[in-house]
């Protein structure tokens, strides 16, 4: 079973889900769950939305490695970083009354340094776009090759996991989670006499380190998302990416694999 432990609940404080997140939390408490105020100290971090509020959950308690995340949609809509639904409290009741349903899973996070600065992460992608209406231009690097002089709109670089959204989007690849790689796709590339790019998407091992420098073209401030939330840093200079080490532990269903969540989103009507 999986109570004794403290949780902590992370969502969007609306009437209707405090509601209903006011009626989880009774249950947990019932189930001997200890509910926690502050995440920092939380064994388990429960997400209550989409996967837009899971990334939000990350994101805002650290990439922390030390507890275990869990989502919970709020409808019926599949999601891949929600294996469980409010609409399905019996499949939630199973899993903490027995482990037989469910596994744990490690998801990669994406380090990032720019211009050299203290470290960020990300569990989908981070992405490089111009922040006019003007192409842009970047050395890239993969380890100390120069491997192309990119322009154009931008890069989008994602982990496995975030292979199914940004990155499909622009005709990435769907990359299996467990293949310890990340990806990087063109947004818009100009390919001439003076500028040539791969013109696909690519993808790294996480032996290798990816590194972009900027062009001072009077288009050096570039806007950089990590997952759904932008980053403000001006004059960029180098931007490095590395698959970190660091890694987001969750608990899945076993009858719910990446392949069938991608059969699911993308082939089933």
């Amino acid at each position: 079973m999986l109570t004794d432990q403290s949780i902590y609940f992370s969502f969007k404080k609306t009437p209707e889900l405090t509601e209903r997140i006011e009626k989880i939390q009774k249950a947990a408490d019932a189930y001997g769950f200890t509910l926690e105020k502050d995440y920092k100290k939380a064994d388990i971090i429960v997400s209550m939305g989409d996967d837009g509020s899971f990334l939000q959950a990350v994101r805002k308690t650290k990439f922390r490695e030390d507890c275990t995340y869990v989502g919970i949609s709020t409808d019926a809509q599949p999601r891949l970083y929600c294996d469980f639904s409010v609409t399905d409290p019996d499949t939630i009741k199973k899993a903490v009354e027995t482990n037989e349903s469910i596994e744990v899973r490690r998801y990669p996070t994406l380090e990032v340094s720019v211009n050299g600065m203290s470290p960020l992460y990300c569990l989908n992608e981070c992405s490089i776009r111009s922040s006019i209406i003007k192409t842009f231009v970047m050395d890239v690097y993969i380890d100390d090759l120069h491997f192309e002089t990119f322009r154009g709109d931008g890069l989008v670089v994602s982990t496995p996991t975030g292979s199914t959204a940004y990155n499909k989007s622009i005709n990435g690849a769907v990359v299996d989670p467990l293949l310890p790689c990340f990806q990087v796709s063109e947004l818009a590339s100009l390919n001439n006499n003076r500028y040539r790019t791969l013109g696909s998407s690519f993808i790294l091992s996480n032996q290798r380190k990816l590194r972009l420098r900027i062009h001072e073209d009077g288009n050096d401030y570039p806007v950089i998302g990590l997952d759904n939330e932008a980053m403000s840093i001006q004059n960029i200079r180098t931007i490095d990416i590395a698959l970190s080490h660091r890694t987001i532990k969750t608990v899945k269903l076993k009858n719910n694999s990446f392949w069938e969540k991608v059969k699911r989103s993308f082939l089933e009507n």
